[in-house]
C-alpha cells in the first residue's frame, strides 16, 4: 500500500520570539487523495468559494466560520484521514546541551513526529511546505536523518520526501488548519486583547470534535487526532 504524508509547521525558527513549534501531519493512501480534494472542493462550492480558495488558519474569518467547520466536521467524518501533531516548548531548546544545531534539532524533532505517523511495511511518500530558500536543504537533512534512524529495519519505509508547496495541495492545508487551532490554544492568542473571536471558536470546535484540549498529549494509541506534547528538559517524556 502507498501513503503520502503532509507536513506543516509553525514558529519554527529559532529566535522568532514565540514560545512553542507545532509541528504536524496528515496521512491518507495514496489512491484516496483525489477523493479527499474533490470533497474539499465540494464543501468551497457549498460556502460559495471557489476551488482555489487556499485552506489557512491565518484566514479564518466570521464570514468563513462555517465553511471551515465544515471542513473540520469533514476529517473527524472521513476514515481516510489520520493527523499527528508535536508541541514542542523551544524555551526548553539547549543545543550546546546537546552538541547540534539547529537545524540539526529540527530534523530530530521531524523524525520524532513522522516515526508514528509513517506506515511500516508500506510505502511512504512526505510532502514537506516550502517555507523558505532553505528547503531543499531542510528536507535532504530530514530524508538523511529518517534513512539513518531507520537502518536497523529491513524495510525503509520512506520512499520519496520533497517539498511542495502548500497552495498545490488541499490535503497539507488542512494540516496548516489544525496545526495553527494547536499554536493558538498553546499560545493563548485567545487570551490576547485583539484575538479572533472566529479563530477562538473555530479552536474551541476543534476541541469539541477531537476531545482533546490540545495542550497535552493524547494516548499513544490514539491514531485519528494524535498530539505529543514533547518536554526537552527530560529527553523528550510525555507531559
Amino acid at each position: 500500500m502507498d501513503y503520502n504524508i503532509y507536513c506543516d509547521e509553525s514558529c519554527h525558527l529559532e529566535h522568532d520570539g514565540e514560545k512553542y513549534m507545532i509541528l504536524g501531519g496528515i496521512i491518507c493512501e495514496k489512491n484516496n487523495r483525489k477523493i479527499i480534494k474533490n470533497d474539499i472542493i465540494e464543501i468551497k462550492r457549498k460556502n460559495n468559494l471557489k476551488e482555489t480558495a487556499e485552506i489557512k488558519w491565518n484566514k479564518v474569518s466570521p464570514s468563513k466560520l462555517e465553511y471551515y467547520k465544515n471542513l473540520v466536521d469533514y476529517f473527524f467524518e472521513n476514515d481516510m484521514l489520520r493527523f499527528r501533531a508535536m508541541i514542542i516548548e523551544k524555551t526548553q531548546i539547549n543545543h550546546k546541551k546537546f552538541n547540534q544545531t539547529h537545524d540539526e534539532w529540527y530534523y530530530k524533532m521531524y523524525y520524532e513526529l513522522l516515526k508514528n505517523l509513517v506506515e511500516p511495511k508500506e510505502n511512504n511518500y512526505i510532502y514537506l511546505d516550502i517555507k523558505d530558500t532553505k528547503s531543499a536543504r531542510k528536507v535532504e537533512g530530514v530524508k538523511k536523518y529518517l534513512n539513518l534512524k531507520m537502518r536497523e529495519y529491513d524495510y525503509e519505509p520512506v520512499k520519496h520526501i520533497q517539498s511542495i508547496n502548500s497552495q498545490e495541495s488541499s490535503i497539507m492545508q488542512l494540516a496548516d488548519l489544525f496545526i495553527g487551532a494547536i499554536g493558538y490554544k498553546n499560545r493563548e492568542m485567545f487570551n490576547k486583547e485583539l484575538a479572533s473571536s472566529a479563530k477562538t471558536e473555530l479552536m474551541n470546535y476543534i476541541i469539541e470534535r477531537s476531545g482533546y484540549s490540545l495542550i497535552k498529549s493524547t494516548w499513544l494509541s490514539e491514531k485519528k487526532f494524535n498530539l505529543f506534547h514533547i518536554n526537552l528538559e527530560v529527553g523528550g517524556k510525555i507531559e
